[in-house]
C-alpha cells in the first residue's frame, strides 16, 4: 500500500507538471501569434461594426467600418463615406474580439491600395476633402493618381467641377493623406 500512494504521489507530480508545461506553452504559442496579427487584419475581423479612430492630422474619425484594404480603410459616417490612410490611424475604439486571416482578404483585395481607390474617385468625379497628415484640407475634384500624388482641381463644395469653378490644381503625396471624405454620397 505505501508504494501504490507513494506511486500515484509521483504520478499526480508528474501530471501536474505536465498540465503546468503545457499551459505555459499555449500561452508562449498565442503571444507569438498575436505578435504577428497587423492592424488591418485585426481591423478586418471587424467589418460592420461602429469605430471611432484617432488619425493624424484628421483628428476623430467615426462611422461603420465598411471595408478594410492592404493600406486603407472605409468608413460610412452617416452616409457620408471616409476613406482612412492606415498610416495615419494612431487608436482604433469600438473593435469586436474577431481577427481576419490575411489568406482570406484574397490576392486582388491584398493589392487594392489606397492609390488605386483614389483612382476609382478620380474615375468617378466625386466631389471630396482631402485631409493631410498635417491637419490641412483640401477640397476638389481628383483629376488624376499617379504613382505617389494625387492631383485635385480645387473649387468650391457645393460646385460641380467644372472649368469656371476650378481655382487650381494642387498635387497632393500621397503619403500625406490622412482622410478622403466625400462630399457626395457614393464612394467606389
Amino acid at each position: 500500500m505505501r508504494w501504490q500512494r507513494l506511486f500515484a504521489d509521483l504520478q499526480a507530480e508528474f501530471d501536474a507538471a505536465e498540465a503546468a508545461a503545457e499551459r505555459a506553452e499555449d500561452a508562449s504559442r498565442r503571444r507569438v501569434e498575436t505578435g504577428a496579427v497587423r492592424l488591418v487584419d485585426r481591423l478586418a475581423g471587424s467589418v460592420g461594426r461602429p469605430l471611432a479612430l484617432r488619425c493624424q492630422g484628421a483628428g476623430d474619425v467615426t462611422g461603420v467600418l465598411v471595408d478594410v484594404g492592404a493600406d486603407w480603410l472605409l468608413l460610412d459616417s452617416g452616409g457620408r463615406e471616409v476613406l482612412v490612410a492606415t498610416a495615419t490611424v494612431r487608436t482604433v475604439a469600438g473593435l469586436g474580439r474577431a481577427t481576419a486571416v490575411p489568406a482570406e482578404r484574397g490576392a486582388v483585395h491584398a493589392r487594392m491600395d489606397l492609390r488605386r481607390v483614389v483612382r476609382g474617385l478620380s474615375r468617378d468625379r466625386t466631389a471630396v476633402q482631402v485631409v493631410l497628415d498635417d491637419g490641412s484640407a483640401h477640397v476638389g475634384t481628383v483629376d488624376g493618381v499617379g504613382a505617389d500624388h494625387l492631383e485635385l482641381a480645387e473649387h468650391a463644395a457645393d460646385q460641380p467641377r467644372r472649368a469656371a469653378a476650378v481655382r487650381g490644381v494642387r498635387a497632393i503625396a500621397l503619403p500625406a493623406v490622412a482622410v478622403v471624405r466625400t462630399l457626395a454620397p457614393g464612394l467606389v
